[in-house]
């Protein structure tokens, strides 16, 4: 929020100039600046000037690889609140939003625009780096009707649509979320059909392959196999669905999505599950899973096939 590394992106500063920059006490921001030198994310000179690390780089606002969106986002004051009631969600399996406001993730944020924007700000840069490590894992040329479920702006269906040029697309999501849509797929256009609805009702019918990016993580079981359910009974025979997701590793080694999973637990209500649980899930919704696709990111593609 306060753009330290925005300003240092040219060069080398003393914590005075980023005060003056950024408009901030020049000598609380060099305690920050020293903090955050201690941590690797900035690097303190001998001459006294403070220079970003690569790590320091990715807070950078304009650089593609930025993470500044979802630090917002983890940082904001009423995300806060919600992980400050980790304890609730522990004690009951419940989520804290729902304690503390009495209603869904994403029924609040739709009476908090500024809590909102941060979100889908984080939202969107997570899923460029996750279009950009994915895509090129996994190859849809065999794909003729590709259908994007809870697609957003339709980002990843756009990049995938670009790598099959022989496919045609559709995008699915709520209306008012694919109403903002046409820029993001402009250059394939037309070869994609935006179509409005909810997944807990009907997803379009016909496509060889659906695509769920960070969909099912969302939801507990119940709701993940009506989802799934859906595209079971939409897809064409011997079709394959797609699961864009953190998949964990079983036990407990070092692995981010380890914490999203928790995450998940405060705020949105669903999980992050292990290979052998996406297994169970996708068999209960008539899918067989085939492999679990890694990518350079920690996400990884689950593929199913129609039984």
């Amino acid at each position: 929020r306060l753009g330290i590394a925005d300003v240092l992106a040219d060069g080398p500063l003393t914590a005075d100039e980023v005060a003056q920059r950024v408009g901030t006490n020049p000598g609380a921001t060099y305690r920050l600046m020293r903090a955050l030198a201690s941590n690797s994310v900035l690097k303190l000179r001998r001459d006294g000037r403070f220079a970003l690390t690569r790590t320091g780089r990715a807070l950078v606002s304009d650089n593609p690889a930025s993470v500044a969106p979802m630090v917002m986002f983890v940082g904001h004051p009423a995300h806060r609140e919600h992980w400050s009631n980790l304890e609730h969600s522990v004690r009951t399996g419940e989520t804290a939003v729902s304690k503390l406001r009495g209603m869904s993730f994403f029924e609040y944020t739709d009476t908090d625009p500024e809590l909102a924007q941060v979100f889908n700000d984080a939202m969107t840069g997570a899923s460029s780096v996750a279009i950009e490590s994915a895509v090129p894992a996994y190859d849809f040329s065999s794909s003729k009707l590709i259908v994007d479920v809870g697609g957003g702006h339709g980002a990843l269906l756009a990049a995938v649509l670009r790598q099959a040029p022989d496919a045609r697309g559709v995008l699915f999501d709520l209306p008012q979320v694919v109403a903002g849509a046409g820029a993001t797929v402009a250059d394939v256009a037309s070869r994609c059909d935006i179509q409005g609805g909810s997944f807990f009702e009907s997803v379009p019918a016909g496509g060889d392959t659906y695509l769920l990016k960070t969909v099912i993580h969302d939801w507990d079981d119940e709701q993940s196999l009506a989802i799934l359910r859906n595209v079971r009974a939409a897809i064409a025979p011997g079709g394959k669905v797609l699961l864009f997701e953190m998949v964990l590793p079983e036990g407990a080694p070092a692995h981010l999505g380890l914490v999203l999973d928790l995450e998940m637990l405060v705020a949105a209500g669903g999980q992050e599950r292990t290979r052998l649980e996406y297994a169970a899930l996708l068999s209960q919704a008539g899918f067989e899973l085939q492999r679990v696709v890694p990518t350079t990111s920690p996400l990884a593609i689950v593929e199913a096939r129609a039984v």
